[in-house]
């Protein structure tokens, strides 16, 4: 039985064993293609996470393979716990991007040197949405992963929309497109 509370790190990665059995390194890919871009999970927290999952009982550890790697089972355990947690309203957000923390100082700084970065985080940015439109037209018949997708489509075109009005505010001839 469960004890601990599931904290959503844990619960993708039982989300991602309802597609069937993984390995650790293989939760760590499947977490940074189809979740890295706006959930950071590091490959020490799904090892972790994983030993405590097993002594919980919500996984199954299968017998080592190839590089010595274990493959990991969700249990009926596993996969009430998950049921329970994806039931839950989901914590609100918290913004954390550094950038605005430099623009927050940015007096402290000269003008070109604030100008290189946000021009260098624009460009990131571009490339970025230009990555979900492409993603998006792969995932075409996948409801969920279009929505998701749709989400980081809004969000790079508000990015860029705030890039343009910025150069505005601070009075300054920043690149707008």
């Amino acid at each position: 039985m469960n004890e601990r509370p599931l904290n959503a790190t844990a619960a993708s990665l039982l989300g991602f064993l309802h597609e069937g059995s993984k390995t650790g390194w293989d939760l760590v890919v499947t977490a940074q293609e189809r979740i890295g871009k706006f959930w950071s999970i590091t490959t020490s927290q799904v090892y972790r996470e994983l030993a405590a999952m097993e002594r919980a009982g919500l996984i199954e550890a299968g017998e080592r393979g190839t590089r010595e790697r274990k493959p990991y089972t969700l249990t009926d355990e596993g996969r009430r716990a998950f049921a329970d947690w994806i039931e839950l309203d989901p914590a609100a957000e918290n913004i954390r991007y550094p950038l605005l923390l430099t623009v927050a100082f940015g007096a402290h700084l000269p003008p070109e040197r604030l100008d290189a970065m946000l021009d260098s985080h624009r460009t990131a940015h571009e490339h970025q949405l230009a990555e979900y439109e492409r993603e998006a037209e792969v995932h075409s018949s996948n409801e969920y992963a279009l929505a998701t997708l749709d989400f980081g489509i809004v969000y790079e075109r508000a990015v860029l929309e705030w890039f343009d009005r910025v150069g505005k505010r601070l009075g300054r001839g920043r690149r707008s497109r």
